[in-house]
């Protein structure tokens, strides 16, 4: 896999690597990234904290809209959780670039795990400097 500026920041992104991401591909406005759900994630109902999906569908967000370069940020972003998950199921999100106008740009997020897709995330990004 060839290295991106993605590649960089997530390199430097502590809180997706405590979380365990991995990102297992970014480029061309694309990204891939994983994570298992621990038992540290789960909420009082025993399933995946809504916190934890859009971290990771947020996180492969930003390895999109920053696979090509310059620095680029989330304007704002939503999510729509679709079936629940738990402790053991990986989760796995799917992040494509939609359409870039200027400084601005959207990327929509899709995150499955084995059973189907667990939600749907629309960001928005701004570039805000140079690599």
């Amino acid at each position: 896999m060839a290295r991106t500026p993605a590649h960089e920041m997530f390199d430097r992104d502590p809180a997706s690597k405590a979380a365990g991401m991995e990102l297992l591909d970014a480029g061309n406005g694309q990204a891939t990234v994983r994570m298992a759900v621990t038992a540290d994630m789960v909420n009082g109902h025993a399933i995946t904290h809504g916190g934890y999906v859009f971290m990771v569908a947020d996180t492969a967000f930003a390895c999109a809209c920053n696979s090509r370069g310059p620095v680029t940020v989330a304007a704002g972003a939503d999510v729509a959780f679709l079936r629940s998950t738990r402790a053991g199921d990986v989760l796995t999100a799917y992040a494509r670039e939609r359409v870039v106008q200027g400084r601005s740009g959207i990327y929509d997020v899709t995150v499955t795990c084995e059973d189907g897709v667990v939600a749907e995330f629309r960001g928005r990004s701004r570039t805000i400097g140079a690599a």
